[in-house]
């Protein structure tokens, strides 16, 4: 009897294990078909058909600018067009000679000045892409200043420039002189889309652009107030928001326009004194020019009479302060309606807000001077007035470089514009003199093309991982067959009756 009942037990001990254990794999089937099913459904409701990318596509700008030419190629993904693409820079050639706008008596070497680069793009570019290759031509302020001057010379040089670019396998979409303001716009949007896409792509830090060429400067930046004057705002939309953008061009008030505005004035003022005393030049240096170069520009105003042919000469006598204070006479300072919302000649502009990138010239100057990219506002002018004080003997530079008789007027020349123009004395320290960003140049040219070819993002894009399509398709297959085996596992538990 005992062992009757021993063994009783022990069959009834073992159903109820039997059965928990039927249970618990029950559990485990109905978590994992759930989880399937959930996988499934995230899988088939979560699928996107994406392109994968196949090739790079290209484009190039030629910036024709006042005092020489360059060649910025760039490339992004083929399939990245339209708010998703990011453009970098492939490569730069600076054409040999002058800006185009030199070439008034000559045409046709205007286009011919393109072909070095141009037989660079050609070797740059696949030749089964070329064809579709876009091409732009801009020019600033020197063809700007040539068509106030001649309008029929600006247009035999944009005639001839276009002639030989067409003569190249690219899609060239034509040559144009930007505004001013277009020219301050499309460098705000270049360093703002590279500091979006490559730096902080999630800090949406908005920043201003500070441009200086021959013969204009450019100011762009987002205020802190609204824009009183119609004619200087800008309403560009990136990355799906609608900033409103000051900007403003002055003409005339490049670097090579205002040292020859400096140069005229001190002939003024020499009276018949010769040679004339040049306060921004090195002590020992002296140069000669004729009254035809030196009132060769719509910039400066010409004596009724005088003879082009006549020689004058300048000879620096390296007076720091006093070149400063040269720079202040050829720009005003006092007049202006809008006070003090002012910056100089009597130019609305809004109070300076946020971090501004300073390039171009006011880059190559602070560069050369060891102030880039940043440095104190007592550094910077104490920097300045220690080399404009040095004598030409002294400057321990060779003629090589062809600006450096100018690095005193030109370092002036930025303070004067930065402090006493666009009010940067409380907030210097938010300027950052950079030549580049993310290997790539500041300048409009980047800017004009993203606008031009419509790859300025809208909105940010959408950032998904992707898989091949045969890939995704065996996923979704195994996933339901795995909840297929568990349906049917869960079925035979529910029949089967030990």
């Amino acid at each position: 009897c005992v062992c009757v009942r021993e063994s009783g037990l022990t069959g009834v001990f073992g159903m109820k294990l039997s059965m928990g254990k039927q249970v618990a794999l029950a559990a485990v089937v109905v978590v994992m078909g759930c989880v399937g099913i959930i996988a499934l459904i995230l899988t088939l409701v979560q699928h996107h058909l994406v392109d994968l990318p196949h090739r790079m596509q290209y484009g190039m700008v030629f910036d024709a600018g006042s005092t020489h030419t360059s060649l910025y190629m760039y490339h992004w993904p083929g399939n990245k067009e339209n708010n998703t693409g990011v453009v970098s820079q492939m490569l730069v050639c600076d054409v040999d000679g002058d800006g185009i706008s030199s070439y008034a008596q000559d045409p046709p070497g205007a286009g011919l000045s393109l072909r070095k680069c141009l037989e660079s793009a050609l070797a740059a570019v696949p030749a089964n892409q070329q064809r579709e290759t876009p091409v732009y031509l801009g020019a600033t302020a020197g063809m700007r200043l040539l068509q106030l001057q001649n309008h029929t010379q600006s247009y035999q040089v944009l005639e001839q420039v276009t002639k030989v670019i067409q003569g190249y396998p690219f899609d060239f979409r034509g040559a144009r002189i930007l505004s001013g303001m277009e020219e301050g716009a499309y460098g705000w949007i270049t360093i703002n889309y590279l500091q979006e896409k490559w730096v902080s792509p999630k800090g949406r830090k908005i920043w201003g652009a500070l441009d200086m060429g021959g013969s204009s400067t450019q100011i762009s930046f987002t205020p802190g107030q609204p824009v009183q004057d119609p004619a200087s705002a800008l309403g560009p939309k990136l990355y799906g928001y609608q900033y409103e953008v000051y900007t403003h061009s002055y003409l005339c008030y490049g670097k090579e326009q205002a040292m020859r505005q400096l140069r005229v004035n001190l002939l003024k003022m020499s009276g018949s004194t010769r040679p004339v005393k040049h306060p921004c030049y090195h002590l020992g240096y002296n140069i000669t020019l004729t009254l035809g170069d030196l009132y060769d520009s719509p910039c400066v105003a010409r004596p009724v009479t005088f003879d082009p042919a006549s020689e004058v000469t300048f000879t620096g006598t390296s007076e720091a302060l006093q070149c400063l204070n040269q720079m202040k006479k050829i720009m005003n300072l006092t007049d202006c309606s809008l006070a003090p919302d002012c910056g100089f000649n009597g130019v609305y502009q809004p109070p300076v807000s946020g971090d501004f990138f300073a390039f171009s010239t006011y880059y190559y100057t602070f560069d050369f001077l060891g102030l880039a990219p940043q440095s104190s506002l007592a550094q910077a002018t104490t920097t300045i007035d220690t080399f404009c004080k040095r004598t030409w003997d002294s400057t321990e530079y060779s003629e090589k470089d062809k600006y450096l008789r100018d690095y005193c007027a030109s370092a002036n020349y930025i303070m004067t514009v930065l402090l006493d123009g666009y009010k940067f004395n409380q907030t210097w320290g938010n300027i950052y003199f950079q030549r580049q960003v993310a290997d790539t140049d500041i300048n409009w040219t980047l800017g004009y093309m993203l606008n031009l070819t419509n790859l300025i993002p809208s909105e940010h894009p959408l950032v998904v991982t992707g898989v091949q399509h045969g890939q995704w398709a065996a996923e979704v297959f195994f996933i339901t067959f795995a909840v297929f085996l568990s349906l049917l596992v869960l079925a035979i538990l529910l029949l089967w009756n030990p």
